[in-house]
């Protein structure tokens, strides 16, 4: 199996364990090398350096015998060296020199006998082939000495060296994979818990999030990482699944603002048609019944005119079209409009209030701000009974921590539910489901757009049986 299978094949823990040891053995294999081969050449320096010390003994001891041409030569060495004597010719001289131990003698060529002065190695004639070192020296009349030692001590010291070795070593690797088991299962304790994350998140619990872990250490700033993302694609589901809710809820606020403007749009159509059907057939028999029939039929066209002209301004709007902006005086648009609402309701107790000394003036469509305060002053005369009194309330205040006036109309009426609170600036929206009271019911959603369009706020609070009231912030010039 090549390298490549093998690393995808097996776990990350196998393979961090495996390098480890694979570097440790390698490691190991190095260091008692190079142990053996300093110990190794250190014995044998020893063993040269022994030569050298006795070859001018044995010299000394050879040549005089030479001399006087004796048939035994006899040289006393060390116990643990071996010598030998060899003619020009390269035979063998006799000589009383006692037999070396069981190690046998080198074995040495024709051509060992002229290496001189270096001592060098040799394999002895024994079943082990003992290695010996080696040292030759000529003599007067050609006459060679040998003088060699046995380095079978140097290899038993060697091998008793790779054996303990190999013992330690193999101890150390024991001892180094039980502790890398321990310390790589600890170091990855993180990634299974990151491991069981994933696999909640996958089944759907986006509130998951990874254990945190020291952010100097690698899985730590994994953690951290896979934190931030994780927080990331919640926010963007959590924002998916509402822009999903606002979809849905839009296209069936669509579907109502279609369903109630056709109910809106055929209501005036049918009574024009009804009332043309009426003067086709002959009913308007006098000048006076001929009036009042066109009278109702101007009534529904000027109806269905004022809704079609509600719709295309919260069509324009709803494009976002930019409003023209200039200087208003909001408390002259205030005191107009309520002048305005006591000649339509001359019965009704409708006060104006204004507090603080600021400059109420703004930048805004000062038409579109006086339909703000007509239509606020007509919903309240509208929906509360005809001694109900309205108040119209401006005040300092801010928004979004700028300053900003604050509008208030206040009535004592029935109030509204938490429901009809919520719902009251949806268009087409009626409290009166029986839509006793005329209108279109899309004032205060006109409010709405168009103080958005002026980069304020419309608010409204109200409790059954306490009146209600709406605020409209709108920022200072």
């Amino acid at each position: 199996m090549s390298v490549r299978r093998f690393a995808v094949r097996t776990s990350l823990r196998t393979r961090l364990i495996a390098g480890a040891l694979l570097l440790v053995a390698l490691g190991l294999t190095v260091m008692s090398a190079a142990s053996v081969g300093v110990l190794r050449t250190y014995l044998v320096g020893r063993a040269d350096a022994q030569l050298h010390e006795n070859i001018p003994r044995a010299v000394d001891q050879v040549a005089p015998q030479l001399v006087t041409d004796r048939a035994h030569i006899v040289v006393r060495m060390p116990s643990e060296m071996f010598i030998e004597v060899r003619d020009a010719d390269g035979r063998l001289r006799e000589s009383d020199t006692p037999p070396f131990g069981t190690s046998g003698r080198p074995r040495l060529t024709a051509g060992d006998y002229k290496r001189v002065d270096e001592p060098f190695t040799a394999h002895g004639t024994d079943r082990a082939r003992t290695p010996w070192r080696v040292i030759t020296e000529p003599l007067p009349g050609g006459d060679v000495v040998v003088l060699a030692l046995s380095l079978e001590e140097v290899e038993r010291t060697v091998g008793r060296l790779v054996a303990i070795d190999m013992i330690v070593g193999g101890l150390v690797v024991a001892g180094i994979t039980v502790l890398g088991v321990w310390a790589v299962g600890a170091s990855l304790r993180p990634l299974r818990e990151i491991e069981r994350t994933a696999g909640a998140i996958a089944a759907g619990d986006l509130s998951r999030r990874v254990p945190a872990a020291d952010r100097r250490t690698e899985v730590g700033r994994l953690g951290l990482a896979l934190n931030g993302m994780l927080s990331q694609i919640e926010a963007a589901f959590g924002a998916r699944a509402v822009s999903e809710a606002s979809a849905r809820r839009s296209e069936e606020r669509m579907r109502r603002f279609v369903a109630d403007a056709s109910h809106e749009l055929r209501t005036p159509l049918t009574a024009i048609r009804g009332f043309a059907e009426l003067y086709r057939q002959g009913a308007a028999r006098s000048p006076d019944e001929l009036d009042r029939l066109i009278g109702r039929i101007e009534d529904a066209a000027s109806r269905m005119g004022l809704l079609v002209e509600d719709l295309l301004l919260l069509a324009r709007l709803d494009r976002q079209r930019p409003i023209e902006r200039t200087p208003v005086d909001l408390l002259a648009v205030a005191a107009d409009s309520v002048r305005e609402a006591r000649v339509v309701a001359p019965e009704r107790d409708i006060e104006l209030t204004v507090d603080g000394t600021v400059a109420y003036q703004v930048l805004g469509d000062e038409p579109r701000l006086r339909q703000v305060f007509g239509n606020l002053l007509a919903n309240a005369v509208a929906h509360t009974p005809p001694d109900t009194p309205i108040e119209v309330r401006l005040r300092p205040g801010t928004l979004g921590g700028a300053p900003a006036a604050v509008c208030e109309v206040a009535d004592q009426g029935p109030g509204l539910s938490g429901e009809q609170r919520e719902r009251v600036f949806e268009r087409f929206y009626r409290v009166d489901e029986a839509r006793s009271r005329g209108g279109t019911g899309l004032g205060l959603a006109i409010v709405a757009a168009l103080v958005a369009a002026h980069d304020g706020r419309v608010e409204v609070e109200s409790e059954p049986g306490r009146g209600a009231t709406f605020r409209v912030l709108l920022p200072l010039d």
